[in-house]
C-alpha cells in the first residue's frame, strides 16, 4: 500500500464531501427562494404555512452543509504522505475482512477495481482500528478483523 494510493482515496474523499457540500449549499438556497417568492394570498394562513415550510426546508439544508463542512476540515486535517506504524487518522489499514481509510465517513470507495471503506475515526470500526498495529486484531459485531499492514 502506498502513498499514492492513499492520496486517491483522499481525493475521492473530498470529491464526496465538496459534492455533499455543493448540493446542500443549492438546496438551501432553493429552499430561501422559494420561501422569498410565497406571496400573501386571500387565504392568510396558507402564506404564512407555505413561508414557514421553506424556512424548515432551509434549516434543514443549512444542518447538512454545516455538517459536510465539518467533514472536510476533518479531512484537511490529515496528510495523506503521513506514514504510522499504528493506525491513525489518515492511515489505510488492510485488515482480513477489508481495507478501510481512516478519514472521514464517506462509505465504500471502488479504487482500480478494488474495494475501500472510508470511515471516520468516530465510528465504531473506525475507533475499534485507532492504536492497531500490523497483526492486532479487533472484534466488531462478533466478527474478527486481523490487521495485515498499515500505509
Amino acid at each position: 500500500m502506498t502513498t499514492s494510493l492513499k492520496a486517491k482515496l483522499y481525493d475521492r474523499c473530498l470529491a464526496y464531501v465538496q459534492e455533499r457540500i455543493d448540493n446542500a449549499a443549492e438546496a438551501m438556497q432553493a429552499a430561501q427562494e422559494s420561501a422569498n417568492s410565497e406571496t400573501k394570498s386571500s387565504a392568510g394562513d396558507k402564506y404564512e404555512t407555505g413561508r414557514a415550510m421553506a424556512q424548515l426546508e432551509r434549516d434543514r439544508h443549512a444542518q447538512l452543509l454545516a455538517e459536510a463542512q465539518r467533514m472536510k476540515a476533518d479531512l484537511e486535517k490529515l496528510d495523506p504522505a503521513t506514514e504510522s506504524a499504528v493506525a491513525i487518522p489518515g492511515s489505510l489499514v488492510k485488515t482480513s475482512r477489508g481495507r478501510f481509510y481512516i478519514s472521514i465517513s464517506a462509505g465504500k470507495i471502488l479504487l482500480d477495481g478494488t474495494d475501500y471503506f472510508a470511515v471516520s475515526p468516530a465510528s465504531p470500526i473506525g475507533a475499534l482500528l485507532l492504536g492497531k498495529r500490523v497483526g492486532d486484531s479487533a472484534t466488531f459485531n462478533r466478527i474478527e478483523y486481523r490487521v495485515e499492514a498499515i500505509a
